[in-house]
């Protein structure tokens, strides 16, 4: 399986700095049907999920 790069996105990153940024608000989008970010929150141990989902917003 591809290693997944998500945690080192740059355009995940501009969303960490600026949520509100065109770019950062089209990475959030971009989350939610994204078969790559998927793999790779669901390759993360539940606390790390949990953090993310905090951090973003995710609902279960």
């Amino acid at each position: 399986m591809a290693k997944h790069n998500c945690s080192q996105c740059k355009i995940r990153a501009k969303y960490d700095k600026n949520p509100k940024s065109f770019l950062g608000r089209l990475w959030r989008w971009h989350i939610g049907f994204c078969p790559g970010w998927k793999a790779y929150f669901n390759s993360l141990s539940e606390e790390e999920r949990e953090g993310l989902r905090i951090k973003y917003n995710i609902k279960k």
